[in-house]
């Protein structure tokens, strides 16, 4: 095993937590080292594939892993350079202000956060000046209140989606400009990075148009002397010292050679499921059962929201070229004879004809092989996407685990009922609407759905939720781990509670958050 340089910090992962977090350290001046187990993702023909990318799943991971009874699964993850922004659908939302409170659901409590909206405020309007985020204060009902208006305008809704917002509005809904971050200049198109494709959601960018972790947060860092990123680099596990209160190695596999990599600080940013098992994998003598577990919370309270992706198919065609540009929040704590939460509604991307088999719902799948592409393509031309998430509670059952080589995720969907009324309500608009479109006497839209499975976990989090008790919190408020003092995890494993908003603007305000922190430690 070869012994490495000694690094001011280390960084370990470069999705939204680590990226971000790389580039808020990068202008200190600092010796630091990032360590990403994949590698800068190609740009090739094959990025706006939807066969390469939905049916051969090009772009995910070829690892397996397993659920709570061994069966084997292939995760929905992407290790790349930019980890899973490098295909996510770019909707950036802050959580709610009352998410940060206890919260009642049909099924259980979302608990509150020991800091509240407030204390992430200026970090959120950092975030979303950094992601390019667009959207307009003022049309969602649920929004938090800002300390300034989006740095760049709502996407626009081309002809059919704005017919849709309108259509929803008269629903009496609030419909609003859903916000993403993308590199778009709608006043001059020529000096715009973005050019409104319809390969976005799911997709990687061939154009690098979309504000991803990469291009955001590793390309502006690298332009620091001071910082090195090893690609290829897996971490295999942690070293601590004897009295087991520092990591002292950073243990890791490049081109099948071993380093070790030493750190005055290091943080692990690999996800909320990869970065509770290494810590599960680095268990030693002072962490028998994992390293930072003295409170038996690592890997547990796993989260990753009840999505359900719904096609509405209609009679009339949908054209648009970028179709993910509404949201809608109605739902989102309730209604009258429901007073529990129930989700949030947003547009999915385009929907495309090679997509259908491969995500087609379980009773249709059948049916969609055996359709002609030609076929396949009208179906797309009278689809629009939709996507209902609804919060899953924190349960100390749902974990990850780690058995030798293997693993594991243990997860029930709880706060099913929730999700459920959703799905009906949701329904029911998109009836409403089909019904009252002009010249059409009958109802003909169809909405075939599908419950995402457990392979999906592009909104994980809460594995190592952070509080101010050591005795149920794995981290502290600053997000470094109570049991050992230069170790800390920034990712989506701080959360305690999900809430029903896309987790990754947070997770990119809080490691704007952490690096004040650290940057004061540096000093």
């Amino acid at each position: 095993m070869s012994s490495g340089e000694h690094y001011d910090l280390i960084i370990i992962g470069t999705g939204a937590g680590g990226g971000t977090l790389a580039y808020k350290l990068a202008p200190t001046g600092k010796k630091i080292l990032i360590l990403e187990q994949g590698t800068f993702l190609p740009r090739e023909k094959a990025n706006w594939s939807a066969t390469e990318v939905y049916v051969k799943e090009r772009y995910h991971t070829s690892d397996h892993w397993y659920d709570s009874v061994g069966k084997p699964f292939r995760p929905q993850m992407s290790y790349w350079v930019g980890g899973n922004t490098k295909v996510y659908g770019a909707a950036l939302l802050r959580l709610r202000e009352r998410d940060f409170e206890a919260v009642t659901h049909k099924n259980g409590i979302s608990p509150a956060w020991p800091l509240k909206y407030a204390d992430f405020e200026p970090y959120y309007a950092a975030a979303e000046t950094l992601y390019d985020v667009h959207g307009k204060q003022g049309e969602d009902p649920t929004e938090p209140p800002r300390s300034s208006e989006y740095a760049y305008p709502p996407i626009s809704h081309e002809p059919r989606m704005q017919h849709l917002a309108s259509a929803i509005a008269q629903q009496g809904l609030h419909p609003f400009h859903l916000p993403l971050g993308l590199k778009l200049n709608e006043v001059d198109r020529t000096l715009s990075t973005c050019i409104r494709c319809d390969t976005c959601d799911g997709f990687p960018c061939l154009v690098h148009a979309k504000a991803d972790a990469e291009v955001k947060g590793i390309h502006p860092a690298l332009k620091f002397p001071n910082v090195t990123l090893k690609t290829g680099a897996k971490v295999l596990r942690l070293h601590t010292s004897e009295s087991g209160r520092e990591i002292t190695a950073v243990e890791t596999e490049i081109d099948g050679q071993l380093y070790q990599f030493r750190g005055d600080i290091v943080v692990v940013a690999g996800g909320a499921i990869n970065s509770a098992a290494l810590l599960l994998r680095s268990a030693n003598d002072r962490h028998p059962t994992g390293l930072a577990n003295g409170s038996d919370q690592m890997g547990r309270n796993l989260m990753k929201h009840l999505t359900t992706a719904m096609v509405q198919l209609s009679i009339t065609p949908n054209p648009d070229v970028y179709q993910k540009t509404i949201c809608v929040n109605d739902f989102y704590w309730g209604e009258a004879d429901f007073p529990y939460p129930m989700g949030e509604v947003q547009n999915t991307g385009n929907v495309l004809g090679n997509m259908i088999p491969a995500e087609a719902p379980p009773l249709l799948a059948p049916l969609a092989k055996l359709v002609p592409e030609f076929g396949l393509e009208q179906i797309a031309n009278h689809s629009t996407g939709w996507w209902l998430q609804t919060e899953d509670l924190p349960d100390p059952n749902n974990r990850v685990r780690v058995e030798g080589d293997k693993l594991y995720l243990d997860y029930t969907p709880n706060n099913t009922e929730a999700r459920d009324r959703l799905v009906h309500r949701w329904t029911e608009v998109l009836k409403a609407i089909d019904k009252a479109a002009e010249n059409v006497r009958l109802h003909h839209g169809i909405y075939p759905r599908n419950n995402t499975g457990i392979q999906v976990v592009g909104h994980q989090c809460g594995t190592c939720r952070f509080g101010e008790d050591p005795a149920t919190s794995v981290l502290d408020l600053n997000c470094r781990t109570h049991d050992i003092e230069n170790l800390y995890v920034v990712d989506g494993s701080f959360f305690p509670s999900n809430s029903g908003v896309n987790p990754t603007l947070t997770i990119v305000a809080n490691a704007l958050r952490v690096g004040d922190h650290l940057i004061e430690r540096l000093k």
